[in-house]
């Protein structure tokens, strides 16, 4: 008998007990070994793992809001003094907090992101043409990256496709005369199955920033729950992965099932103590605590919120924007059972946590602490969007500035007023088979009509809204016909509706009073 097993032979007849031991010290030996040599990648500071970081970089820096932000690499960066840097970030953080640090101290020359935020220091540089910014939606900033990581140097999506992502001219620096100094340029249309896509080019980086729960010192990485988001995406897309962590283990110490990115896009990872804030908390009323009365607003937010409730049908997968159409989840009748979906990265949405729940590294779309359902699932950004735009949601409901009678939506922005991005809205309207309902007041602070014949601002989305609820009515957006009016509120009349739209519109034969959950 001959058994031959790496580098060495046994010969002759051996026991099989024997010799499972002597594989069983090899392969001791041999892991120890390896685990020796893997430790190169393990760094004492987060300074060190950052220090050879030119100027001029580009980073891919993980996290959605302040939730699974390399915060202490950011730092690391700051201290070590790089400047003129391109940031690849969902958004730029708050202005005293992780990426906002680059920004305050003018650290960063471009800034590639799909929201705003709550930054006031990064939208002042930016309107007075001290930085650039590039929006771009989230799932297609994903989807760059995913591209990017695979060796994809280009493909076609529905997103964005008529809006100013499409069609070029969207500021990316202003002058200091107040015009555009460099704008975006316009994406190449093809037509694939009679419907219309546009090009968008893969994001590589220099250097990844992420952040993760437990590494191994091979550098196979976990995340934990909603922390997770871009992290895994872009550890793929950079040419030097930089992971600060909160737990270092011996190789082995991880089941290679549960590991959910492996060594290889991984290259220093840093153990460090994490802040860990929360951008916005929210909490659930525990019971026995007395309810909050409600202003006049949060009786007519409230007011729409229960009648978009009515749509919702046991089994749906939904994704509710932020504002109004969260709101109504708190409606939703015990005998109904739906998925809610967020695209930060979850199917399964729970309610508003109690105060002893809150978790920072669970949150919605938001950035609001949430809980989650029996059953629910997590994953990264990138899989989130591909759930969203591959047309497996059955509803989702957003919020709007202006409608078109034709289902229009402009959602994003007021140019030269406010620019909060795009987020996930652009890749939620794009979607095939899936339902758009637009929750909002019919009208601006001012009296103004926010239903109209044309949107004036720049849009979300073409013709891409089926059904409008506001506090006063319920319209069915036909794409061509335009709106069928299907539901009134009982404290208004036709004739007032009429006045407060900015369109014409019909009027269903079987007009209903507007229902509620």
């Amino acid at each position: 008998m001959l058994l031959k097993c790496h580098k060495f032979v046994i010969k002759g007849n051996v026991n099989s007990i024997n010799y499972l031991r002597i594989l069983s010290n090899y392969f001791s030996s041999s892991s120890t070994n390896q685990s020796k040599a893997y430790k190169g990648k393990i760094y004492s500071t987060p300074e060190d793992a950052v220090v050879d970081i030119p100027d001029g970089s580009k980073l891919l820096i993980g996290g959605f809001g302040l939730c699974g932000l390399p915060e202490n690499l950011i730092k690391a960066v700051l201290n070590t003094g790089k400047k003129e840097l391109t940031v690849c970030s969902n958004n730029p953080s708050v202005d005293d907090y992780g990426i906002g640090l680059l920004i305050r101290q003018k650290r960063v020359k471009r800034m590639i992101a799909t929201y705003a935020g709550e930054n006031k220091e990064f939208a002042r540089q930016w309107f007075n043409g001290e930085l650039e910014l590039e929006l771009t939606p989230q799932g297609t900033f994903a989807e760059r990256m995913r591209a990017g990581g695979a060796g994809i140097p280009a493909f076609f999506t529905p997103t964005g496709y008529g809006t100013l992502i499409h069609e070029g001219g969207m500021p990316i620096k202003w002058g200091k005369d107040g015009k555009v100094e460099i704008p975006s340029k316009p994406r190449e249309m093809r037509i694939f199955n009679g419907k219309p896509y546009i090009m968008e080019e893969a994001i590589t980086g220099d250097y990844a920033l992420v952040r993760a729960y437990k590494a191994d010192e091979m550098g196979n990485l976990i995340f934990r729950t909603s922390a997770r988001n871009f992290n895994p995406t872009m550890c793929k897309a950079a040419k030097v992965t930089i992971a600060e962590v909160e737990e270092i283990v011996p190789v082995g110490s991880l089941q290679p099932d549960e590991i959910h990115i492996p060594s290889i896009f991984v290259h220093r990872i840093v153990k460090t103590k994490l802040e860990k804030r929360i951008e916005k908390l929210t909490l659930r009323q525990s019971e026995g605590q007395a309810k909050k009365e409600l202003s006049a607003g949060d009786k007519i937010r409230e007011k729409i919120a229960r009648r978009v409730v009515c749509e919702f049908k046991d089994g749906m997968n939904v994704n509710l924007g932020i504002g109004i159409p969260v709101l109504s989840s708190n409606f939703i009748p015990k005998d109904v059972s739906i998925n809610l979906q967020s695209e930060n990265g979850i199917l399964g949405l729970g309610p508003y946590p109690e105060e002893y729940q809150v978790d920072a590294d669970l949150i919605n779309a938001g950035k609001e602490p949430v809980t989650l359902t029996l059953g629910a699932s997590i994953f990264s950004s990138d899989e989130s969007f591909a759930m969203i735009r591959g047309g497996h949601m059955d509803l989702t409901v957003l919020g709007a500035m202006e409608v078109s009678q034709f289902g229009d939506l402009a959602n994003w922005m007021i140019p030269g007023k406010m620019v909060k991005g795009m987020g996930g809205a652009m890749d939620l309207v794009a979607a095939p088979g899936t339902k758009t309902i637009i929750t909002m007041e019919h009208n601006s602070k001012d009296g103004a009509p926010k239903i109209l014949s044309e949107c004036s601002l720049p849009l979300t989305g073409k013709n891409c809204v089926d059904m409008i609820v506001t506090e006063k009515t319920v319209f069915n957006v036909d794409k061509e016909k335009g709106l069928t009016l299907i539901e009134i509120a009982e404290d208004i009349t036709l004739e007032q509706l009429i006045a407060a739209t900015g369109c014409e519109f019909k009027v269903a034969d079987d007009l209903k009073p507007m229902q509620q959950v």
